[in-house]
């Protein structure tokens, strides 16, 4: 096996980007960069064009197969999921290989080299993945539900169905923590839907109108369930309108999944409803999408008995100001239109061609807690220093070295990130993002240096 910090593991690559960059190599400071993953890779090689008729294969780019996985394997006896690296190659052969480690305080970023999130509070998550639903005391069930007709539905479609027993509800809420609804409870008292119970498994789909998961794979959609990166999770807001059915949060520990629509998306029996909705009505909790959830039915005899649409749609936001405001050419017009007590999360992006704004409008804002900012956006970056409630940060690293400069690197932060754009070398950004991290004293990025010599 090839060793990780072995320069003779990395020399298969390192030829391969050599002469596909000898022009930006033998420039000054040139250098080729790229991440190689045990299931994935990022490299910057040309990619042959197949005859017309016949689709891209393996044989095409075999040496590069080849040196990938000769990398890979060094990883997986690493015990390592991925590596980043930056080389300088000389003319002469000559290379220094810079090999960027993981840290556990650090997510990848997306291909190339340089850092993802930093993750400067341990097992901190964004405001949205703390958000618990709202109490809806009034709430009742739809006046579709109805548990008697759900099990006769069931029971004439599913004649032969192997139901679950009562002691193995049982067992399901206690694992689950919580009781079943009557008409959940109903639904596996028909059909326990495990597989080896039928000789056409699709006869549950089409019975019940989705995927129905066994009864020991249900599970609460609480917000761990929906994990996403800081940098994506930090510019989301979790808003529940006045007149909506659902409530607009990451997951809840009263949304019990049940089954799928077969594509990815979660069927789930909804305990705590929107001001508007009703105590067990179903929704479809999307795959693709970080917060909220759509109403899909009113119950579950609704759904399954395929009674007439009638409420299934959510409330709307309305008019009031957005939670989540994006200042550029395609958006808010100035920070200023963008400030309002409710405001989330501020992206501030290129609205004219060198015009920078100004942040004293947002300055006190009681909710404001995420902040990303094109670089040479702002006026003063130094400003930021007076956000005294942001938990995550995103900036240039121009902008981050004038705060840790001025020693203005607002302590509240729990995450952040350094915006990144165009072919900058990643190194002085590691260097940046262990001296945002050091002020934590978190676990830095390590840089590990191997030096060689490729034959031509």
């Amino acid at each position: 096996m090839p060793a990780l910090h072995d320069f003779a593991t990395w020399e298969p690559v390192l030829r391969l980007l050599r002469a596909a960059h000898a022009e930006r190599l033998a420039a000054p400071g040139g250098q080729v960069v790229g991440r190689i993953g045990l299931f994935g890779w990022s490299l910057d090689l040309p990619r042959p064009t197949p005859p017309p008729g016949r689709a891209a294969l393996v044989e095409d780019v075999q040496d590069e197969f080849d040196a990938v996985q000769r990398v890979q394997e060094a990883l997986a006896e690493a015990g390592t999921d991925d590596m980043a690296f930056a080389a300088e190659i000389r003319t002469d052969g000559r290379t220094v290989l810079h090999l960027i480690g993981g840290s556990p305080a650090v997510t990848p970023g997306i291909g190339g080299a340089h850092p993802g999130s930093l993750i400067l509070v341990e097992d901190a998550v964004p405001e949205p993945w703390r958000r618990l639903p709202e109490p809806t005391p009034g709430a009742v069930p739809h006046p579709s539900a109805d548990p008697g007709l759900l099990e006769r539905t069931l029971r004439e479609r599913l004649p032969d169905a192997v139901g679950a027993t009562e002691a193995e509800i049982a067992a399901a809420e206690a694992r689950l923590g919580v009781p079943l609804p009557a008409e959940l409870r109903t639904l596996y008292r028909v059909a326990r839907a495990r597989w080896e119970d039928w000789p056409d498994p699709y006869a549950v789909v089409e019975a019940v109108g989705c995927e129905l998961f066994p009864l020991d794979e249900v599970y609460l959609a609480d917000a761990s369930t929906r994990p996403a990166d800081w940098r994506f999770a930090a510019m989301d807001a979790v808003v529940t309108p006045p007149d909506a059915t659902v409530q607009g949060l990451v997951g809840s520990p009263g949304w019990i999944v049940f089954g799928d629509n077969g594509g990815g998306d979660r069927i789930a029996v909804d305990l705590t409803p929107g001001p508007a909705g009703h105590s067990g009505q179903i929704i479809v909790i999307g795959h693709e999408d970080h917060t909220g959830a759509g109403l899909l039915a009113g119950s579950l005899t609704d759904l399954v008995a395929n009674l007439p649409e009638d409420e299934r749609r959510g409330g709307a936001a309305g008019r009031r100001p957005p939670a989540v405001a994006y200042v550029n050419h395609a958006g808010i017009g100035s920070v200023e239109e963008a400030a309002h007590p409710g405001l989330e999360v501020l992206s501030i992006g290129v609205l004219d061609e060198g015009r920078r704004f100004g942040l004293a409008p947002v300055v006190g804002l009681p909710r404001l807690r995420t902040l990303r900012a094109y670089p040479g956006t702002l006026a003063d970056p130094l400003e930021i220093a007076k956000l005294t409630g942001l938990e995550f940060l995103e900036l240039s690293p121009e902008d981050w070295r004038g705060l840790l400069d001025a020693s203005a690197v607002p302590r509240s932060l729990s995450a952040a990130a350094i915006e990144v754009h165009g072919d900058r070398p990643p190194l002085p950004v590691v260097a940046l993002a262990n001296e945002i991290l050091a002020l934590w004293s978190r676990p830095p990025i390590p840089v590990t240096v191997l030096e060689g010599t490729l034959a031509r």
